[in-house]
């Protein structure tokens, strides 16, 4: 851990939008989740929710570019229930749809709220159960003979218009995550390791200096090697 890698690691963290996120409604093509995960890393969403009704969710690796170390993903089997979770929580929940009866412009949504975006599957869209729950549809307008983006560059573009929102509110300018989740995500990101090590053994995890290394290793060993 070089203190460079360090200072990245925390920069990141400090960005995180918590009340930012993503739904994808049976989107099964690797590159397309991959691409997604790159996304919402890129614009700082921490966690994603995938549905499949398989429970099984395998991004590219290649296309991700790693993004799926530094993004969390739920993976639900039923679409009702991350978006209910989410409204729950005061998220206002909208789906990338072509609703010719009353489908937003995307650039008319506020961002700067609690926000959750579905996306459909590539060739069917937006499940039916998923449209009864959402607030509202938003849409990209198009000026070609296409009908509809890739979902992954929709994704992009919408996000894109929330990180700008989010930008010009403010929202990246100081740490938003709670402080016992910012530093448990600072300890994965920094010993992945020896997180997993702790996960697999139900240790807590050791304290971090302000370098990113364990305060006290040899403490943590005699500890790792008792149990």
């Amino acid at each position: 851990m070089t203190p460079q890698r360090f200072e990245k690691i925390q920069q990141v963290l400090d960005r995180r939008q918590p009340d930012l996120t993503v739904i994808t409604d049976q989107v099964h093509k690797g590159q397309n989740l991959s691409a997604i995960l790159r996304t919402c890393d890129a614009v700082g969403i921490h966690r994603v929710h995938a549905v499949y009704d398989t429970g099984y969710f395998r991004p590219h690796t290649g296309t991700a570019m790693g993004s799926q170390k530094w993004v969390k993903t739920e993976v639900h089997r039923k679409i009702t229930v991350p978006i209910e979770q989410l409204q729950r929580q005061g998220f206002q929940v909208f789906a990338a749809h072509c609703d010719e009866g009353g489908a937003m412009d995307y650039r008319d949504v506020d961002y700067t709220r609690p926000t959750a975006l579905v996306l459909g599957a590539e060739k069917r869209g937006v499940s039916g159960p998923a449209l009864d729950k959402v607030d509202g549809c938003v849409v990209v307008p198009m000026m070609g003979m296409s009908e509809s983006y890739n979902v992954s560059v929709a994704c992009a573009i919408i996000l894109a218009e929330a990180q700008r929102q989010r930008a010009i509110a403010g929202l990246y300018r100081e740490c938003r995550l709670p402080d016992e989740q910012y530093r448990q995500l600072l300890f994965e990101w920094c010993q992945p390791v020896i997180a997993r090590f702790c996960r697999a053994r139900d240790l807590a995890y050791p304290e971090l200096d302000d370098t990113g290394h364990l305060v006290n290793p040899q403490q943590f060993s005699a500890l790792a090697n008792r149990s």
